[in-house]
């Protein structure tokens, strides 16, 4: 009962990461490039191979930018 358990758990964890292993000691550069990477591929684990990224990745950040007055 319990390795059948376990290994669902395990089967239901990697599908939720595109078949990956979970992350531990997850830092701010790892949650910065999770949260680029769900933006170019709309999931957090997603990664992409082209250099172009897809409509609207360009306003798609969370930094705006403010007019100066000089």
């Amino acid at each position: 009962m319990f390795g059948i358990s376990g290994t669902l758990l395990n089967i239901s964890t990697r599908a939720q990461n595109l078949g990956k292993p979970i992350r531990h000691n997850i830092d701010n550069w790892d949650e910065m490039m999770m949260r680029r990477d769900e933006q170019l591929t709309g999931h957090k684990r997603g990664q992409r191979d082209d250099p172009a990224p897809p409509p609207g990745f360009e306003t798609s950040s969370i930094w705006y930018t403010q007019k100066t007055t000089m």
